[in-house]
């Protein structure tokens, strides 16, 4: 015999289980793609290739927004705090990676705050110098900033950045002097490069592209470990000798660590469907773009890396913020 408590139980039940059948499915609303940076950039590009494929694939809008600042700390510290999945970032190496080697108290958890769904991209880099500063290799570059210590000077995109910590690494393994001038960007950080204000920069290949074939700049080496599609026939630095000058800069999706799991994972799904697309590759490689991909746990553990690779330089450099 059921008993009077035992039925008013399985009444009660009923309304938890209608409300369980009407929460919407993921994603129930358009979502959010925040860029770190300002428009027209190349994360801005590799956002809205990346959005409109994920769009097609969770059948909802991806809209870009950009909220740049603090080396793209900024942007991704808005997608950590606002705990929801429809909320993603465009995380750059510096916000990912790097910042928190050197702010004095970051606003969030790189790797928890904000979770890491999916390496979505590197862009290589390439050493280069103005071309008439007289070298024509990197055994050149090296005599003669050995020959002269402290005379010359490299521009980057600013403190801190990958730009800045890359050639800190490559005066680590080559055992030169050359002093650092930082620059609001790269595009600043390039002109004066044009002008022989500042004699060397090592720079995403995308910026330094251009100048490189009107012959304003001389490419002397890839910082990646295979030569760039777009400079075959610039040597790698792992090619001759220096393996450790490796400093590919790299975009990857982060959401709100503190989002449900199953609905971060189906964002890792979109993302990385999209990424196989042959449209997105080619735009990608049409501005010195290699698609990444992989598991979650795959851009986690790369991240980790990242962090312990570019803490040890700026400890050994004694990188500061400005």
């Amino acid at each position: 015999m059921i008993t009077r408590r035992a039925a008013l139980a399985g009444l009660a039940a009923f309304p938890a289980l209608g409300a369980a059948a009407e929460q919407p499915t993921f994603p129930s609303k358009p979502l959010t793609m925040v860029v770190p940076f300002p428009a027209g950039g190349p994360a801005d590009i590799f956002g809205r290739y990346l959005a409109q494929g994920m769009s097609a694939n969770l059948k909802q809008s991806v809209i870009v927004d950009n909220k740049s600042g603090v080396s793209g700390v900024t942007g991704m510290d808005f997608v950590a705090k606002s705990g929801d999945a429809h909320v993603m970032g465009m995380m750059s190496a510096s916000a990912g990676a790097i910042m928190q080697s050197l702010m004095p108290k970051m606003p969030y958890r790189p790797a928890v705050d904000l979770a890491p769904v999916i390496l979505v991209v590197r862009i290589q880099e390439v050493l280069a110098v103005n071309a008439k500063f007289g070298v024509a290799n990197v055994k050149e570059l090296v005599a003669k900033l050995k020959a002269e210590p402290g005379k010359y000077s490299y521009g980057s995109a600013g403190t801190g950045g990958i730009t800045h910590l890359a050639t800190e690494l490559f005066k680590r393994e080559t055992g030169t002097d050359i002093l650092h001038v930082p620059y609001r960007g790269a595009a600043p950080a390039t002109n004066d490069l044009i002008a022989d204000t500042v004699q060397m920069a090592l720079l995403d290949i995308p910026i330094l592209l251009p100048h490189i074939r009107s012959g304003a700049v001389k490419a002397l080496a890839v910082t990646s470990d295979t030569r760039a599609l777009l400079l075959p026939d610039v040597p790698t630095m792992r090619e001759l000798g220096y393996p450790k000058v490796n400093s590919d800069n790299w975009y990857g999706l982060g959401s709100p660590g503190s989002a449900p799991l199953k609905d971060r994972a189906r964002i890792h799904d979109a993302a990385a469907a999209a990424l196989q697309s042959k449209e997105l590759i080619d735009a990608y490689a049409g501005v010195g773009g290699i698609v990444a991909g992989g598991s979650s746990e795959e851009f986690a553990r790369f991240q980790r890396e990242e962090v312990a690779k570019w803490a040890e330089i700026i400890q050994l450099s004694n990188v500061k913020l400005e």
